[in-house]
């Protein structure tokens, strides 16, 4: 009697787990189907002036001002083939004095610190590109090496400390066809997006669980 009771709760409890693990995953779809419709109407939007009240995110904007080089961070970043190098993040004062973070692109690790990589951004003035949210990063992400100016993470509080600048929680995703070195992020609504059969298959081993339950009942 005591074992069939164990038993019992042995599957009360694994159904309701993989039940909550299907139903988590069709939130995570709802949160990436408005991600991909955000992403399709930023790819299509005609460019904004950027304003730091500005909280649309991948919101295609313009900005014009000036680059500072010297409190430029590398943030660790594999590229579309997965080798391992840094996207280099430049802040940027507008004309309108306010300060806001760009994402030029990515560049390999022995690059790291070169003049060469600032040579076109120099002349720039105007820049075009997708505003994008910084999101807080997960608890396995490493922290962040200030003094060796290696970052893993947009951590605001660590830019201030770095920059002595304060910045809100979007930066620029730099859109430059020419540009080769650093080379642009590219962004599409090419996000993988398995949810769907992931909560299928929670839901499939629940039912099987409750299936295989009442089949061993029913025999014994």
């Amino acid at each position: 009697m005591k074992r069939a009771f164990l038993f019992q709760l042995f599957v009360i409890f694994f159904v309701t787990v993989f039940c909550v693990l299907g139903t988590w995953q069709l939130y995570r779809l709802q949160w990436k189907l408005e991600l991909i419709s955000e992403i399709t109407f930023g790819l299509d939007s005609k460019p904004i002036e950027y304003s730091n009240s500005l909280k649309k995110n991948y919101q295609r904007v313009s900005a014009k001002g000036k680059f500072n080089f010297d409190e430029q961070i590398y943030l660790y970043s594999l590229n579309d083939s997965g080798n391992p190098g840094y996207d280099v993040v430049t802040p940027f004062r507008t004309d309108k004095n306010q300060n806001v973070l760009i994402n030029r692109g990515w560049i390999k690790k022995e690059l790291k610190g070169s003049a060469s990589i600032n040579f076109k951004a120099e002349s720039d003035s105007e820049i075009i590109g997708l505003l994008r949210k910084i999101y807080k990063p997960s608890i396995f992400k490493p922290d962040n090496d200030i003094s060796n100016n290696i970052w893993f993470s947009l951590n605001l509080e660590d830019l201030k400390e770095a920059t002595g600048e304060q910045f809100n929680e979007f930066v620029i995703f730099l859109e430059d066809n020419k540009a080769k070195t650093p080379l642009p992020k590219k962004i599409s609504i090419d996000v993988p997006n398995n949810h769907l059969k992931y909560a299928i298959t929670w839901y499939a081993i629940s039912i099987s669980i409750i299936f295989y339950y009442l089949y061993f009942r029913r025999k014994k």
